[in-house]
């Protein structure tokens, strides 16, 4: 639109860390449309540092959504009520829904913002209260592209499906550090046995055998990697892996990322860190059953998406074997950078 120049955009994102990383595209082709503008994200605590690492904010506005879920409902409203007031002060000329939800949609208008650009989800956006004709999604197209369709009334349009960030050089160095703590060298392959809900978890025995025909057939070093709601899981990682796995329950997110990025595979449920490993160009087998949509996958070009009706159906050889497929194509990769 080529008389549509905002200077100060709000976007509004509160998606778990999977939606968020699968949005970037479209963050980016915001950057990449409005260059002169100040770009501002209201995001979800769990996300504020991944958004840190894209570069494709200016500023961000962390709203703790589940604690505002579970708190006294006045405290809750007291605390709407600053985030309103925190919105109306900046003065936002422009507003881009892409999560919109009746309350995010309502946030675009108490913001005060001229143009608004929301999202058109089915029996949940108030879309009579876009500025701009939005088609209605179509559950059946990835999430990315579902994503960049919301930006067409803007004329954007043919931008890339997949953004790709770096570690920053300071986690890189704490990882490194780790590494040679380790002596990890060579082939790694990365293991993440958690997910937010159990039927989406792979059996953590199934993981330990991987790891021992990883270790014992392909000569790698193996990392497990567990996040704050799997800490609990660490005592019985290290009783039932391979004596050399080595096991990081205590990384941040940008030091997750630098890990991530240093891997030869990462092999993992469906879940955040996986949708981190694609984000940093890591080789990925992802497993899950038949009932998640395979629209939420990574865009990327190695990816190993072993499915069956029920995630405990998955057998270890059928897991081993796209590992062992990827493992190859990262040896002949090195043979070429050598």
């Amino acid at each position: 639109m080529k008389d549509f120049n905002p200077q100060n955009i709000l976007v509004i994102n509160f998606g778990q860390l999977g939606d968020v990383i699968l949005s970037f595209p479209a963050l980016k082709a915001i950057r990449d449309e409005f260059p002169t503008a100040k770009i501002t994200v209201a995001i979800g605590k769990s996300c504020a540092a991944i958004l840190d690492l894209s570069g494709f904010a200016d500023e961000k506005i962390i709203v703790d959504r589940v604690k505002l879920r579970d708190s006294p409902k006045l405290w809750s409203v007291f605390q709407i009520g600053k985030l309103i007031n925190d919105v109306r002060r900046r003065e936002f000329d422009f507003v881009i829904d892409l999560h919109s939800l009746p309350e995010t949609n309502l946030l675009s208008v108490v913001s005060g913002a001229g143009k608004r650009l929301l999202a058109n989800r089915e029996s949940r956006s108030l879309n009579f209260l876009s500025s701009f004709r939005t088609t209605r999604e179509d559950r059946s197209q990835h999430a990315t592209d579902r994503y960049l369709k919301t930006l067409e009334p803007l004329g954007i349009k043919d931008v890339l499906r997949v953004a790709r960030i770096a570690p920053r050089k300071e986690d890189l160095q704490i990882v490194e550090k780790r590494w040679r703590k380790h002596r990890i060298e060579g082939l790694t392959v990365g293991l993440f046995p958690g997910a937010g809900h159990e039927s989406r978890r792979w059996d953590l025995d199934k993981f330990a055998t991987l790891a021992e025909f990883l270790t014992r057939n392909e000569k790698v070093r193996i990392i497990v990697f567990l996040g704050p709601e799997e800490k609990n899981l660490t005592a019985e990682v290290r009783r039932k892996f391979p004596a050399q796995t080595v096991v990081f329950d205590d990384l941040t997110l940008p030091q997750l990322v630098a890990a991530l990025a240093q891997l030869s595979v990462f092999v993992s449920n469906d879940t955040g860190p996986m949708h981190l490993a694609a984000l940093v160009g890591a080789s990925v087998v992802l497993l899950m059953d038949k009932n998640a949509p395979t629209t939420y996958a990574p865009l990327t070009k190695n990816l190993r998406v072993l499915n069956k009706d029920s995630i405990s159906d998955l057998s270890v050889q059928t897991a081993y074997r796209a590992t062992q497929e990827l493992l190859s194509s990262s040896r002949v990769e090195t043979l070429f950078t050598l």
